[in-house]
């Protein structure tokens, strides 16, 4: 097949959409399919473009077309749709002139669902052979209204009729979880058209280490982390959706444990705050996002892991983190509502707490702390959901067999891919 790939976000993008864009593409190069994207320059989670000018790149067996954007300093409402829409804009013309190619699946992730128009103008010129593929990873005009970044009634009726109709144009649309596949129904997808793609994690790569691994973590000797202190670690995007001011409630709230190290590795606007609030804080360490290939220690390193997420994006997103979370072994204190996506993983892997609660969080975060056993108990159910649910070849390899009978014509109304 020839697939074009068409976002926002791909590697070396490290976290988000950038990580799963960039190992979808690669991976069916490897299989021997044809793949070319059009993509922007890496520019997340630090919110700053490299390289932000119109080039072309080979990767991996995947050629790259990269288009520029603006990127805003301090991104909020309207600065996020105007970082959205430049991109829309400079790779429209880079976009139609694959007409010439003619690809067999255009694939549109969203962010950016400015994008999506596009791809479907590309779709109709190439006719009946080039088929549209929408791949929804966050709804972004929803997640955007829920926060507060924009405001209004009449905007968000106007943008939710838009969103609607560009929905309807699309052969195929795919979330990242069955509570997302239910809402892009209510949207009024088609529910033969609307399927389940979850991000995945290499098993392989990010598996639990037992007791006398971790005390050997090479992560506590470089950060002088003693044998007798509890690592409590925030690893991701610093964003508003995060939520990262109910680390600190629970930071106030567990003063009185000298044996905790919390450690909050990641990029983004909101760093900054965290900077200034955790300022004299011995206890607190800011890290930068660390290498890929030493993830799995990374992970390994924590005794438990901090998932905070802002109430009004519940089931709009689920956070690509939780994966390799998962993977680890390691148990997890998410905040979540109860009947979410994330929430009904996070009881599985963790303990739950409601969004914004950051006594519940410091409580659940004590509980944990002082029963071993039950921490072993999470760890072991969060392995295990990662190997039912998101194993990476069984998730690719039923993406390649949808898209072959897209192309085939032979794709009707069928299971949507595994699913929790």
């Amino acid at each position: 097949m020839k697939l074009l790939l068409y976002g926002l976000n791909y590697t070396p993008e490290q976290v988000g959409i950038g990580k799963y864009s960039g190992e979808l593409a690669q991976w069916f190069a490897a299989r021997g399919h044809r793949v070319r994207v059009i993509t922007a320059p890496p520019y997340f989670p630090q919110w700053q473009a490299s390289g932000n000018y119109y080039r072309c790149e080979q990767l991996a067996g995947v050629e790259l077309r990269r288009c520029p954007l603006w990127v805003p300093r301090q991104p909020s409402g309207l600065t996020r749709l105007l970082h959205l829409a430049s991109f829309a804009v400079s790779s429209l013309p880079v976009l139609l002139g694959q007409w010439r190619w003619s690809p067999d699946v255009v694939i549109t992730v969203a962010p950016a669902f400015f994008c999506a128009p596009g791809a479907l103008l590309l779709s109709a010129l190439g006719g009946k052979r080039c088929h549209s593929w929408l791949h929804i990873q966050d709804f972004e005009l929803d997640a955007a209204f829920e926060l507060g970044l924009l405001k209004g009634r009449l905007l968000r009726s106007f943008a939710e009729r838009w969103e609607r109709a560009t929905l309807s144009g699309f052969e195929r649309v795919s979330t990242i979880s069955a509570a997302m596949r239910r809402h892009a129904i209510a949207k009024g997808v088609k529910t033969e058209k609307a399927g389940l793609l979850p991000n995945w994690v290499d098993l392989a790569a990010i598996t639990p280490q037992a007791e006398e691994q971790r005390a050997g973590n090479p992560y506590r000797q470089e950060l002088g982390i003693r044998a007798d202190q509890q690592v409590l670690l925030y690893s991701g995007s610093m964003n508003k959706k995060q939520g990262l001011e109910l680390l600190l409630e629970a930071i106030k709230q567990l003063k009185d444990m000298p044996d905790l190290v919390w450690l909050l590795a990641g990029e983004g606007p909101s760093k900054a705050e965290l900077a200034v609030a955790t300022a004299g804080m011995a206890h607190v360490r800011l890290l930068p996002l660390q290498p890929v290939e030493r993830l799995n220690d990374w992970l390994n390193l924590a005794d438990i892991h901090l998932l905070p997420q802002k109430a009004g994006a519940a089931d709009l997103v689920l956070p690509s983190k939780l994966l390799g979370i998962l993977a680890s072994g390691r148990p997890l204190v998410a905040s979540s509502p109860a009947r979410s996506e994330l929430g009904e993983l996070a009881e599985q892997a963790g303990l739950r707490v409601e969004p914004e609660d950051g006594a519940g969080f410091a409580a659940a975060l004590r509980q944990l702390l002082a029963d071993g056993a039950l921490r072993q108990q999470l760890g072991q159910a969060a392995r295990q959901l990662a190997e039912q649910l998101y194993n990476r070849e069984e998730v690719l390899m039923q993406l390649e067999h949808e898209l072959q009978d897209l192309v085939t014509g032979q794709l009707a109304a069928k299971q949507p891919l595994k699913q929790p």
